[in-house]
């Protein structure tokens, strides 16, 4: 997911998107505790995505950014 992506998706989009992101990296955290991953990278990646959402959260709520009308 990229940031025009995100940033183009409305707050409560993004809060769903995020819990989604967490559902799916606490799986795969727990799948590569018991076993080995295809894609480890999969981790990394997800954890910045949760970082890039969380980013522009943030930028809007503060009012640094507003939702941009693309």
């Amino acid at each position: 997911m990229n940031v025009e992506d995100i940033r183009s998706k409305t707050n409560s989009e993004l809060q769903y998107e995020l819990a989604e992101i967490k559902k799916e990296l606490f799986g795969l955290r727990l799948k590569a505790s018991s076993e080995t991953l295809a894609n480890s990278a999969q981790i990394r990646q997800l954890r910045r995505s949760v970082a890039r959402v969380n980013t522009i959260l943030h930028e809007r709520a503060t009012g640094i950014r507003g939702q941009e009308n693309s």
